[in-house]
């Protein structure tokens, strides 16, 4: 199944994807739920974020070839870490399909995607082995971890480097059937296939990061949890298009415009 957010009349409702249509659904996936019997179609309609995370966890240095090039390319030995590097993204950053992605005026060159699968939490986790871990993921989606290198290497936190608004695309939707060990992600700029690798080919998977998260932290349904990227990215300027497919899920698209 596919769930969807949505804009109505009556703002906005979750919604299952079938085909090219969307079932309008009164209550929320992550509780209880009961379908309306109105149905839009899929291309008129305003996609929305698919959840609003009560928690916006992020990993990073999740993939060799990313480690690898990212420590060439900045001339320093790559570091592997024994345990997931995980962090936090805010909420007020995230944007949905179609939406622009806003390069701040007084970014710099080094203004880059980051394209990355998302595990959406069903239920409430804490402590949990590997096997409850994998258990409390309820789907799956497509996350752009936009990133400005300059100041996330001279500032010391990330509220700049990653969390300014509009550096969070999320969607189109959650799917609860993609297969991660069957999954490729492919990065299309302007038209053009700048990268194509394994989904799955982490150094943590997804149910690792959440054992790791909820040692110390409760995990709530709706918490969304980004599983980093692989390769380099390149840098992103005004008036470019980007996509990026993960198999199995779907494609998230965004323009880049000038802040």
């Amino acid at each position: 199944m596919r769930w969807c957010r949505i804009e109505t009349s009556a703002g906005p409702s979750f919604g299952i994807v079938r085909d090219d249509e969307i079932e309008v659904v009164q209550g929320s996936p992550f509780a209880e739920w009961k379908t309306t019997g109105d149905r839009v179609g899929l291309a008129s309609a305003k996609l929305l974020v698919p959840v609003i995370p009560p928690v916006f966890y992020a990993i990073g240095s999740n993939y060799r070839g990313h480690i690898l090039k990212m420590a060439e390319g900045h001339g320093r030995e790559p570091i592997f870490y024994e345990r997931p590097r995980v962090g936090y993204r805010a909420n007020s950053a995230l944007i949905a399909q179609g939406e622009n992605i806003v390069k701040p005026a007084d970014a710099s060159e080094e203004f880059q995607y980051e394209a990355e699968l998302v595990a959406v939490i069903g239920r409430r986790v804490r402590n949990a082995s590997k096997e409850e871990a994998a258990a409390s993921i309820f789907g799956w989606t497509i996350g752009n971890d936009v990133s400005e290198r300059v100041w996330q290497a001279r500032d010391q936190t990330n509220i700049r480097g990653k969390n300014c608004d509009t550096f969070k695309p999320m969607g189109p939707w959650i799917d609860q059937d993609a297969d991660v060990a069957a999954m490729r992600t492919r990065v299309t700029l302007n038209g053009k296939l700048v990268h194509d690798f394994p989904t799955g080919d982490m150094l943590f998977d997804a149910a690792d990061v959440i054992v790791e998260i909820s040692r110390y932290n409760t995990l709530s349904p709706g918490d969304v949890v980004w599983l980093g990227t692989d390769d380099k990215p390149l840098n992103m300027k005004p008036g470019d298009q980007l996509e990026i497919e993960i198999t199995g899920i779907g494609t998230l698209r965004n323009a880049v415009v000038a802040g």
